[in-house]
């Protein structure tokens, strides 16, 4: 009977996050390797405590924002959580990030409680993957001011490379809308008419969501300020370790490396996100050392602000389940 508690899909999921805990590592080893140690314990001795605890601060305090940018998005669509519920989902989230299986189990975890607690489980679903939607644009947008403000300063290596990319993910994005829209019928053609009412209802809670452009006009501009916190802490983090930068190479650099990370290659992209971060801030003179030093704290403070997370989604739960009537 204690063999019935784990199942085999359980046990597949533990082993993948021991591979990618181990793949994580693995990078984080070979960047060790490969780049003198001397300079990168002196640049991650140069920042103290107090400077850590602030821009830990500041990134939980981004993350507040985060809670309350999900809740208007999911709640314009329909979902109707309170705020509590809308921390635990979210909290929950951003600890099943780095601590899941899956590439996609922070929004797991994120929905779980939504699902469960939301009169409108369909409103859940479509406002958490607009605000998805709404998080990659305004990384982009990141993107797209530091390549802006980069006429002149992005080495000629960069140029041709960068300016592909983007026609490669423009064809893409093209590609995959019209098939998607030349085989509407088809992928809908012989679905059962519980499918089709599941489907009604994701279309009645996006169409909630599109009558309110506003509300996607203020979330974009809030994850536009929350990533723009992001960077901004890890600039200072550069700083205090001896890497000193113009914010507009940042600008360019830092999202990128952070969708380098998405990648299920690692766990919580750990050493995926230094080892893109190395390779994109090389060609503009950044010392390699001094970038691998900040982009460990900047992983410190990922992975402490997890836990922390994770911590306050236990008690809110907890919390929950108390105020519920026995």
């Amino acid at each position: 009977m204690i063999g019935a508690h784990h199942s085999p899909a359980a046990s597949r999921g533990w082993l993948v996050i021991l591979a990618r805990w181990f793949a994580a590592l693995l990078v984080l080893g070979l960047l060790f390797h490969f780049l003198p140690l001397a300079p990168l314990r002196a640049a991650l001795a140069r920042i103290p405590l107090t400077r850590f605890l602030a821009v830990l601060l500041g990134y939980l305090l981004a993350h507040a924002i985060g809670i309350a940018k999900w809740r208007m998005v999911v709640n314009a669509a329909g979902a109707e959580l309170d705020l509590a519920t809308s921390a635990q989902c979210y909290t929950g989230g951003l600890f099943g990030t780095l601590f899941l299986p899956s590439i996609i189990g922070g929004d797991v975890v994120r929905l779980a409680v939504g699902l469960r607690r939301s009169p409108r489980p369909a409103a859940v679903l479509t406002g958490n993957v607009a605000d998805r939607f709404l998080d990659v644009t305004a990384q982009a947008g990141l993107v797209l001011l530091g390549l802006l403000l980069l006429p002149g300063s992005l080495p000629p290596q960069l140029r041709t490379p960068a300016r592909g990319s983007l026609f490669v993910l423009g064809g893409v994005l093209l590609f995959v809308v019209a098939l998607v829209f030349l085989l509407y019928r088809q992928l809908l053609g012989g679905r059962s008419i519980r499918f089709r009412r599941r489907l009604a209802r994701l279309r009645h809670a996006l169409r909630s969501v599109s009558r309110r452009p506003h509300i996607l006009i203020l979330g974009w501009l809030l994850g536009t300020l929350i990533q723009s916190t992001f960077l901004i802490l890890t600039a200072l983090l550069a700083i205090s370790c001896g890497l000193i930068l113009p914010l507009r190479i940042w600008l360019f650099a830092w999202p990128l490396a952070k969708l380098a990370a998405v990648l299920p290659l690692t766990q919580g992209g750990i050493g995926v996100r230094e080892a893109a971060l190395l390779a994109l801030l090389a060609p503009f003179g950044a010392a390699a050392p001094l970038v691998l030093a900040a982009g460990l704290v900047w992983e410190g403070i990922i992975i402490a602000g997890g836990l922390i997370a994770g911590a306050v989604a236990f008690l809110l739960r907890r919390s929950e389940s108390h105020s519920l009537p026995n």
